[in-house]
């Protein structure tokens, strides 16, 4: 049995680009997965459809035109493409981070506890859009633990 999707189909002017930018940025924020040019979705829950809806809006105050669909995939194997592809971008984005922690980790005291604080904000912001955790998001937590002990422990030894 496949699972419920938020879908928002949108159109919007090519002039001025501004509003197309800030749309494509949120909607690569919500980790939405790309369905067709102007179709995007995500798994459906009360959280993801508020989301598509405020961006709805903002779509058709920037003279566009937008769509909320709440669908189902036809198949399983339609769904497990979705959440495949979905789950290896969030992948992508964790090995990313876990080779930033690794690098913090040989920097200044002072860098690396900046580092901590931006790649644990950061690490969150892919966690909110991490609907098919992979297996890289505990290997990114340990990277994170293990800069986030290597700051303590410059810390205790200054």
């Amino acid at each position: 049995m496949t699972g419920e999707w938020v879908l928002l189909s949108y159109r919007l002017p090519r002039e001025p680009s501004g509003p197309r930018t800030t749309l494509w940025r949120r909607l690569r924020r919500l980790g939405v997965a790309q369905l067709a040019d102007g179709l995007v979705a995500l798994p459906a829950d009360a959280r993801t459809r508020e989301s598509l809806e405020w961006l709805a809006d903002d779509v058709l105050a920037a003279g566009g035109t937008a769509g909320l669909w709440v669908a189902r995939p036809a198949g399983a194997a339609q769904e497990r493409e979705l959440a495949t592809g979905m789950a290896a971008a969030r992948a992508a984005e964790y090995r990313a981070l876990a080779e930033e922690c690794v690098t913090a980790a040989a920097a200044e005291p002072a860098e690396r506890s900046r580092a901590l604080r931006r790649l644990r904000s950061e690490f969150r912001a892919i966690g909110r859009r991490d609907f098919f955790p992979p297996p890289e998001r505990e290997n990114a937590d340990r990277a994170l633990r293990a800069l986030g002990e290597a700051a303590v422990t410059a810390q205790v030894t200054r």
